[in-house]
């Protein structure tokens, strides 16, 4: 995976090229953004750039070592993600055994650890003895959502390298560039994490059914609750999809989002674009402040369902309220 592969993010892979370039890698870094930013891409091809064999400040993707990086296989590339909820000292552990032994394969050994704000104390404690006395044939790289929830004593062991979220802009350029119907792509960037998780909500069979369903939902829920309340029961409760409710909920936050752009005069921000004749004729039926509390009923459903409240009626009160508004 090159650098340049990675979308956005360009101070980022800037800081990593002129360390590569001037050998002067930080012996630990701090990943830190929300999910989709492209931290992990930029970690593997941050390794493969290291053990590349054809190039210096960038990886070629196609030697033996890059392959090995992308299959997580080479030898003195660790990857240590989560055991359950959190990483626990045993899997620091188990890394310093795996560390006290000579690198096989270059001079340089790299350790990712995916979710590091999610370290037990007692894990990371540990940790602070490969930060403590750092090596030059060892190079750490900690992914975070919250880098600040880290130890301080890591956080000032560590080069901190923030990462931007990605432009909306940039990522559907990308997704309608590989064929993509727009329709899909603008939904699938809101709501997926990223690039890649964009693409596979995308090719999932459901997901274009499932948008025309929260379409369907929500403009009968403007003009008439009873045919809402037997779309509810027939297409979100009793059928396939009803795992995938967080997921229409969303889409449902965008599509009362759109009503607010296009009553306030953003129309550009329109991410149900093929509707806006009918957003148009419509959207204006209610003051903005509707829709804003359309938004927060939305948000109260989807904290009501994770406590297990009784899907079906915790919809259909949903329904009613977005249709009064109160």
């Amino acid at each position: 995976m090159s650098f340049q592969t990675i979308i956005g993010q360009e101070r980022v892979k800037r800081l990593l090229q002129n360390g590569l370039n001037h050998n002067s890698l930080s012996h630990a870094y701090i990943f830190s953004g929300a999910n989709g930013s492209g931290r992990r891409q930029m970690a593997v091809a941050l390794a493969q750039a290291i053990y590349c064999t054809e190039m210096i400040d960038d990886a070629c993707g196609q030697c033996l070592s890059c392959r090995k990086v992308e299959h997580r296989n080479h030898p003195d590339f660790h990857w240590i993600e989560p055991d359950g909820a959190s990483l626990k000292i045993e899997q620091i552990r188990d890394l310093q055994k795996q560390f006290a032994y000579r690198s096989t394969a270059s001079q340089t050994k790299i350790y990712v650890l995916q979710d590091a704000d999610r370290m037990t104390n007692q894990a990371a404690n540990s940790l602070l003895k490969f930060l403590e006395e750092p090596t030059s044939d060892v190079l750490a790289i900690l992914i975070a959502e919250n880098g600040h929830a880290l130890l301080p004593t890591i956080q000032s062991r560590a080069q901190w390298v923030p990462f931007a979220p990605q432009s909306v802009r940039l990522l559907s350029q990308q997704l309608i560039a590989e064929g993509l119907t727009p329709n899909l792509v603008l939904p699938a960037i809101h709501v997926a994490a990223g690039l890649e998780a964009a693409r596979e909500l995308i090719h999932g069979n459901w997901f274009a059914e499932a948008r025309n369903v929260v379409i369907q939902l929500l403009t009968e829920a403007l003009t008439s609750i009873p045919l809402a309340m037997l779309t509810v029961q027939q297409k979100w409760i009793k059928s396939e999809w009803a795992e995938k409710l967080p997921t229409f909920l969303d889409l449902s936050i965008l599509w009362f989002k759109d009503m607010i752009y296009c009553v306030s005069g953003r129309q550009e921000n329109i991410v149900y674009k093929d509707r806006l004749d009918w957003m148009r004729q419509h959207a204006f039926s209610r003051e903005i402040a509707h829709w804003v509390q359309c938004i927060e009923h939305t948000l109260e459903l989807k904290k009501r369902l994770r406590f297990h409240a009784n899907p079906q009626l915790a919809l259909e009160k949903w329904i009613i309220d977005i249709q009064g508004g109160c």
